[in-house]
């Protein structure tokens, strides 16, 4: 039988402030659109962190379904590899999540879409069910699309445009196209923290045949490619602010953009792969810090 202990880790907390900030800054932008809606935005955070944890845990089945996860691997070592969590356990695991998800997924879309036509309701279940699929095929399955270098563009998707945008939507019924340029940043710093996984276990990764961006371009490139996605995050955000600017305090996550490019001139020092491994946590925390500063600016400006 599996300890909490080894559930916890194949949870993996670190990765959970990055399920949140898209959904918060949803919520922050409708707040500031008068259109927030408590209920909405708790059962969108509810939802958002059990598709998460269900995905890690895929991501830990699949991964040693496939042999990545073995002595090479740099990072943590993962519960199913280790031997902490049997595969059959594993899959009980999902399968409760799958139903947890489904559960307050479905209550959030009832919730956020009272008084819509039928077909939105639709959307938004297929949209979730579509999250679920996605978190799955990343590494488990047949031809995971991780393998083949596409996890970048489900993470920008599923991580910036669909939870600030859905979350946006499901709050005040409507979608305006500068709210982009938030989801933008959350989509970019996201992927941020995936690159960095994939900086980290780059060796492992090419000798897997598991064919990241990072594998793609070589570890220098990478570092390039890094720093734009975290610079024009930065950039959109600045922008959205500039265009709708009412108050000096819509500027306080200006506060946290020392720790991005400090970490962003460390990073590009990085000689040796593992030692990408602390910036993971540290730019998922800075992700969340950037999110509640800027909800907390738009929070004052709305009292």
């Amino acid at each position: 039988m599996a300890s909490l202990k080894s559930w916890i880790k194949a949870a993996r907390l670190r990765t959970l402030p990055l399920a949140m900030s898209g959904i918060l800054m949803g919520a922050a932008l409708s707040f500031f659109d008068g259109g927030f809606n408590p209920n909405v935005t708790v059962l969108a955070i509810v939802t958002a962190l059990f598709i998460q944890i269900f995905s890690n845990f895929a991501n830990d089945f699949g991964d040693s379904q496939k042999g990545t996860d073995n002595q090479h691997r740099v990072g943590p070592k993962r519960t199913v590899q280790s031997g902490e969590i049997s595969p059959i356990q594993m899959k009980t695991g999902m399968v409760v999540l799958i139903i947890l998800s489904l559960v307050s997924g479905i209550w959030l879309v009832a919730e956020g879409t009272k008084g819509l036509d039928l077909t939105v309701f639709l959307i938004f279940l297929a949209l979730g069910i579509l999250a679920l699929i996605a978190a799955f095929r990343y590494t488990a399955g047949s031809n995971p699309y991780g393998y083949a270098g596409f996890g970048d563009l489900a993470v920008f998707l599923f991580f910036g445009i669909l939870p600030v945008a859905g979350t946006y939507f499901l709050n005040t019924h409507e979608i305006t196209p500068e709210l982009f340029l938030p989801a933008i940043s959350i989509g970019f710093f996201s992927t941020g923290v995936l690159n960095l996984n994939n900086m980290r276990d780059i060796e492992n990764d090419r000798n897997s045949g598991k064919n990241t961006v990072v594998v793609r371009l070589g570890s220098a490139n990478s570092k390039i490619y890094h720093s734009a996605l975290i610079l024009i995050g930065i950039l959109a955000a600045v922008i959205f602010t500039t265009l709708n600017s009412k108050s000096t305090f819509q500027w306080l996550f200006l506060l946290s953009f020392p720790l991005f490019i400090g970490d962003l001139i460390q990073i590009n020092k990085v000689a040796k792969p593992q030692n990408f491994d602390p910036f993971l946590k540290k730019l998922s925390l800075a992700t969340l810090l950037f999110t509640l500063l800027f909800g907390l600016g738009i929070f004052l400006v709305g009292h």
